[in-house]
């Protein structure tokens, strides 16, 4: 289910204070790169959307109308193949920015993995403001080039890593994109299924699981529960990620 709040143009300052200044996503978006007047017109063209786990964001083939600004939860991105297997291309969480780098037709789907909440803009208007805020410009370049770089990360990952080696790599660099969450040190917040996993990592489910049971039964990991585990030797998991354990 989605639900979208929308305030109208001439409460934008009023808006501003409640959703952007108070906003804990403000730090690790795009966002706090915009000074306060153009933060106020970004607020007035916001809509504030909720999604319930599993919620569609963007389905592959629709008019690319709108981006997004994750303000929390997680977003699982993906591409179907012609006989149904899916592909995840990515994992988005609080503070990660969605859509802006397409044609006129979304080329990939993005649904909740779990509740989310995002700032939903028109693509138009968003560009617009892109074209007055050159720091805003300069941060989505930034960020454009950051998520190049983890684009052959990956091909690296699926083109060459062993079953192990995969997965040991997804459990240590895992965190580093999910800033916002409150965990303890060492845990690992894993708010996808152990199917999301494999679609990620190009693995079966059975893989994922008998890697995991590998990891835990060596003393590698433990598993706190089905959405949390705790790196127990990190030393190893590195060397197993790096192909030398």
């Amino acid at each position: 289910m989605l639900e979208i709040r929308t305030f109208p143009s001439n409460c934008f300052r009023r808006s501003s204070s409640i959703a952007c200044d108070t906003c804990g996503a403000r730090a690790l978006s795009v966002c706090g790169s915009v000074d306060d007047t153009d933060l106020g017109r970004l607020d007035a063209m916001a809509e504030h959307a909720s999604f319930a786990a599993g919620s569609v964001l963007i389905r592959e083939g629709d008019p690319a109308r709108h981006v997004f600004n994750i303000t929390s939860g997680s977003v699982r991105v993906y591409k179907l193949l012609a006989d149904g297997r899916r592909q995840i291309t990515g994992f988005l969480f609080t503070g990660d920015f969605l859509g802006l780098a397409t044609g006129d037709t979304y080329v990939f789907s993005a649904e909740a993995v779990e509740p989310a909440t995002a700032c939903r803009f028109r693509k138009t208007e968003y560009r617009a403001l892109i074209r007055d805020c050159p720091t805003l410009e300069a941060t989505l370049f930034d960020r454009a080039n950051h998520e190049l770089a983890a684009a052959q990360s990956q091909m690296l990952l699926l083109g060459r890593k062993t079953a192990l080696e995969r997965i040991a790599t997804f459990l240590l660099d895992l965190p580093s994109h999910d800033p916002a969450r409150t965990i303890p040190p060492g845990h690992v917040h894993l708010p996808m299924t152990r199917a999301e996993i494999a679609d990620y990592l190009g693995l079966t489910i059975e893989t994922v699981s008998r890697v995991l049971t590998r990891l835990k039964t060596q003393g590698v990991i433990r598993l706190v529960s089905l959405s949390e585990l705790r790196v127990e030797q990190p030393e190893v998991l590195r060397a197993l990620a790096d192909g030398v354990g």
